[in-house]
């Protein structure tokens, strides 16, 4: 059975048939459901339980013995009520293992090579060291190239790469990513919400947020006077299909700098379409899932908070004097 709002997280390890060395856990910023290769992820994660990523650590040890793995394995897990579910197993390596190596310091590829050619991993010594630093990686995708196409994410993998974010919070480190996948995230100006009835309380607190933070917000009928009874200030605008002026309109008139967006039903999505297909060509940032819409609204709390510092890879890596 499908699982509804679980957390989708990425494990890859190195076994050589008597030992496994746990590389790195990812915890994904969009849902399960949408498909690993498209979807942000932290490393570390940024929001699991202690005894969640202790659980996932022993399944992912107890299923590459079991397996007879020698060399690399992901493992993509999924969280629901504190639950852990395996959603597959792969005696391979995943595309994550660049991004991995570059977190944690460490050539996973060579070791991994060097076990599969015999080398027992105890020879290596490695150990875990306590990260002083956040990764974000964040998919990029073609859209721009394919006028027409809808930019919803799902379960088939649509990106053609990624990028890294790296800092010391989850916050900017997830900003660093999204200006790396080039989104202009912004400062200030108008914010365009609309998104389904489940996500509407859910979305409140990033939506307060935004407003705290100097941001006007307009929004659909529905999802406006939700706002209003919650007393969030908003001003209503029109769907596509109530007529002019609407918000695509609104979008093409450069008078909205960032497009929330969530949907339910294939009916909600089709009305919806254009609205994403218009702020993909006027390079408005868009986000069209909850979790995505919530590590924005940190991220741009951050960008607007603090100047973005760069720093080598290799000075996260330096040990204090």
């Amino acid at each position: 059975s499908y699982l509804s709002d679980a957390v989708e997280v990425d494990v890859d390890a190195i076994c050589d048939g008597k030992t496994v060395f746990i590389a790195g856990i990812m915890e994904h910023i969009e849902e399960a459901g949408i498909h690993s290769g498209d979807s942000a992820c932290s490393l570390p994660p940024y929001s699991l339980k202690p005894a969640v990523i202790a659980e996932m650590e022993a399944q992912t040890e107890k299923m590459a013995l079991a397996l007879n793995v020698v060399g690399l394995m992901n493992v993509q897990f999924a969280i629901k009520d504190d639950l852990v579910y395996v959603l597959e197993v792969i005696p391979r390596a995943s595309r994550t293992v660049p991004f991995v190596a570059k977190v944690i310091g460490l050539p996973v590829a060579k070791i991994a090579a060097r076990v599969m050619a015999g080398e027992s991993l105890a020879s290596f010594k490695l150990k875990h060291k306590k990260l002083g630093h956040v990764a974000v990686k964040e998919a990029v995708f073609p859209f721009n190239r394919f006028p027409g196409v809808d930019v919803l994410l799902g379960p088939e993998m649509r990106s053609t790469g990624e990028v890294m974010g790296l800092d010391k919070t989850y916050d900017m480190a997830f900003a660093k990513s999204q200006l790396g996948a080039g989104m202009r995230i912004p400062k200030s100006g108008t914010v365009f919400v609309s998104v389904n009835d489940p996500d509407k309380p859910k979305v409140l607190p990033a939506i307060r947020r935004l407003v705290e933070l100097g941001f006007t917000i307009k929004a659909t009928s529905g999802t406006q006077s939700y706002f209003e009874s919650k007393g969030i200030p908003s001003i209503k605008i029109n769907k596509v299909l109530e007529g002019r002026p609407h918000v695509v309109d609104a979008i093409k008139n450069g008078e909205v700098q960032l497009v929330l967006n969530t949907t339910e039903s294939k009916a909600s999505e089709s009305d919806s379409k254009s609205i994403r297909q218009t702020a993909m060509l006027q390079k408005v940032p868009y986000y069209t899932t909850l979790p995505g819409i919530l590590a924005a609204t940190k991220a741009i709390s951050a960008h607007k908070a603090d100047t973005i510092q760069v720093r080598p890879l290799q000075d996260y890596f330096k040990q204090p004097s």
